[in-house]
């Protein structure tokens, strides 16, 4: 079915049932609730999942399957952004021609540092990538001002000189994207008892992109093609002995990992028109270094959950503050209390990127493959005392694919 294998299928479907249930599995708690203080960010939470899930995705098709680290690649999510509010400042507001036009930019401009990058390999690669990124921030941040709105960002405004529909609401306001006609800051409400439950447009939206890239990963893992960018990850030497030269592949995959990128940049200035020079930092490349890693690079699932749960960790980390401590160890005696609030509260608040730090070096200490690593090792040990039950029950224990 869709061209893919049972058990590509079966992933397929349990991230679609993931992303059409979102609304309810992340809903916040009703503020009568005591976990009404685990409540973050929804429904700009769920956005914030599917976009950095994409970048992760489209990040692993390069050092996933490749091996090629970038630490630059937050520069194509920066450039997917301007280019985005470029088309609603003079196009139109329909998010259509912005996410065609951030993916194709961010794709020429990966094409461009991607020829010059993978001359070089290794730590050398990493650097120049870097070095790129960093360039690019400079100039948005300073000498192309007059495109990028320097500091202060590229945002919309009521002079924009726009083609197609208006440049300012019957009421005097900037016009929302849309698509065709359905605005991407719309949502429906429902209560169900104390509870209410929020349905987006943009979160919807942004997880049809999400679910056509996937599909498309997927099929891009299992293709020839992915199967030469694993070539190129396992031994480019080999390679060049059977007359294969591993550039364009590697060039190839620098691209579409970057045409990823773009497209999550795109959705980005769909939810909030707005792009800043920030965007392009190390610290954003970073980031996606640090989900597809925890997540487990070079499979399908793990860059998704490796941005899930640093997006939801920052979420809910960043608001606990000493208050919320002492409600939580409010019922030990002063003396414990106190000791534990001052252990506790450096990884919390504004230090919360402290508790990532520590998650992440326990993953790759006791986890190098990640989250996916960790689900394996569950699975089979669910299955060697299944074996077991059944060879003392008298059934022969039944070998995968019996």
């Amino acid at each position: 079915m869709l061209g893919l294998k049972k058990s590509d299928l079966r992933l397929y479907l349990i991230v679609l049932a993931l992303l059409i249930f979102a609304p309810f599995l992340l809903n916040p708690f009703p503020d009568t609730s005591g976990l009404a203080q685990f409540n973050a960010g929804y429904p700009d939470l769920m956005q914030k999942l599917i976009i950095f899930g994409l970048f992760a995705v489209g990040f692993n098709i390069l050092f996933g399957l490749t091996g090629y680290l970038s630490f630059g690649h937050a520069a194509f999510l920066g450039v997917g952004s301007y280019a985005g509010v470029w088309m609603f400042k003079l196009l139109t507001m329909n998010v259509v021609p912005a996410l065609i036009v951030s993916t194709l930019t961010a794709g020429v401009f990966a094409l461009l540092i991607g020829f010059i990058s993978l001359r070089r390999s290794g730590i050398y690669f990493s650097i120049l990538t870097l070095a790129f990124a960093q360039m690019s921030y400079s100039l948005a941040y300073s000498v192309l001002t007059p495109i990028t709105g320097g500091e202060t960002g590229l945002q919309l405004s009521l002079d924009d000189p726009r083609i197609i529909g208006i440049s300012r609401t019957e009421s005097g306001n900037i016009p929302v994207p849309h698509f065709f006609g359905l605005e991407m800051n719309s949502a429906t409400t429902i209560d169900f008892g104390a509870w209410s439950f929020t349905f987006s447009a943009g979160y919807y939206f942004a997880a049809v992109i999400f679910a056509v890239a996937f599909f498309l990963t997927i099929r891009l893992f299992r293709s020839p093609f992915g199967l030469m960018l694993r070539a190129v990850k396992s031994n480019q030497s080999r390679m060049s002995y059977t007359g294969l030269n591993s550039r364009p592949y590697a060039l190839a995959a620098f691209v579409i990992s970057g045409m990823y990128a773009g497209l999550a940049g795109g959705l980005m200035v769909a939810m909030d028109p707005l792009a800043g020079a920030e965007r392009m930092l190390w610290t954003a490349s970073g980031e996606v270094v640090l989900m597809t890693i925890l997540g487990g690079a070079g499979t399908l699932i793990g860059p998704v959950l490796g941005a899930g749960v640093i997006a939801y960790l920052e979420s809910i980390i960043s608001t606990i503050n000493e208050n919320v401590l002492h409600q939580w160890f409010g019922g030990l005696p002063d003396w414990a209390e106190n000791t534990l609030v001052t252990v506790v509260e450096p990884f919390v608040g504004e230090g919360w990127h402290l508790t990532l730090g520590a998650v992440f070096m326990l993953v790759v200490i006791f986890l190098p493959g990640g989250i996916v690593q960790a689900g394996r090792l569950i699975a089979r040990f669910f299955r060697r005392n299944r074996g077991e039950v059944g060879a003392l029950s008298g059934e022969p224990e039944r070998r995968p694919g019996e």
